[in-house]
């Protein structure tokens, strides 16, 4: 009865989910991550809803697609439609107040959560749902915030906050320090493929040329930090992520810290806010507030 009633109308729901996250992400394999379904059901659901409006939606090559003009008129609109549900559903459901958070995996694992005790314990009615924000990605379904370290071209865009100034610095143990204490730049380098510009972003920073090195690829920040704090090696890490290691004397930054172009912000989704998100971004600018000045800047 019900296929009879949108029957032409509309195009499938998963297509449009599909396209919409395809487009929001910027990647097939990240709208795949986020949908759990596989790489080719995202691009099949893709070229179904483009066959079913006789219009292509991406352009250019699989590896660097780009919305056409169409596309781009049909995203935003997918995405507040898909927004609203999800608050719409949220209001429903009773008894305090649900708040989903995507945050990028090292901010989360070496900064947030090791605070999420006091907001818990200022704020029990609200219940905070952590998810894992991809490397690249400023938004995500059903998320109604995403916590990540943006450049400072995005600071005054609608709905971002930030809460600390971003500063860089090259961190190892304080025994690999004494090793390569006349030159710190020939330890072993240590690398994260979610932020694999690190070194040359910290070296121009710091002004300084970076010798030849092969660098040790790990997949995250927090788990090339970790390296770090075993004598592994050197690792470029953001000072509010380390700053309790480096405070504590169990990671020394021979180079000292230099700022850079980024902060730490929290990016509300469009549409209505919510009480919980509210008092989550207040809670985020006071943490943010006590972090203390990196050493060398």
């Amino acid at each position: 009865m019900f296929d009879k009633l949108t029957s032409g109308a509309l195009p499938s729901l998963n297509a449009l989910r599909a396209f919409e996250a395809v487009a929001r992400t910027g990647r097939v394999t990240l709208a795949a991550e986020e949908l759990h379904v596989t790489h080719s059901a995202v691009s099949r659901q893709v070229k179904a809803l483009e066959a079913h409006l006789g219009v292509r939606l991406f352009a250019g090559p699989k590896n660097r697609l780009e919305l056409t003009a169409a596309g781009r008129e049909l995203a935003p609109a997918l995405t507040e439609a898909f927004d609203q549900i999800a608050g719409a559903v949220r209001r429903v459901r009773g008894g305090g107040e649900d708040l989903h958070v995507a945050v990028n995996a090292s901010l989360s694992v070496k900064w947030l959560i090791p605070r999420l005790g006091g907001f818990q314990a200022a704020h029990p009615e609200v219940r905070l749902h952590l998810s894992e924000l991809a490397a690249h990605a400023t938004a995500q379904r059903g998320a109604q915030a995403v916590v990540r370290i943006v450049p400072t071209s995005r600071l005054s865009d609608p709905g971002c906050t930030p809460f600390i100034r971003n500063a860089l610095g090259l961190v190892m143990s304080p025994e690999l320090a004494a090793r390569y204490g006349d030159d710190p730049l020939r330890a072993p380098r240590l690398g994260a493929a979610t932020h694999p510009e690190g070194w040359p972003v910290w070296a121009e920073l710091a002004g300084v040329e970076l010798p030849p090195a092969v660098e040790r690829p790990f997949a995250h920040v927090h788990f090339a930090m970790d390296a770090a704090l075993a004598g592994l090696g050197a690792a470029i890490v953001s000072w509010p992520l380390c700053a309790a290691e480096v405070q504590a004397g169990r990671l020394v930054a021979p180079l000292g810290f230099r700022r850079s172009e980024s902060a730490f912000a929290i990016l509300a989704a469009p549409g209505p806010g919510s009480r919980a998100l509210e008092r989550f971004r207040t809670w985020l600018a006071s943490e943010g507030g006590k972090t203390p000045q990196p050493p060398g800047t």
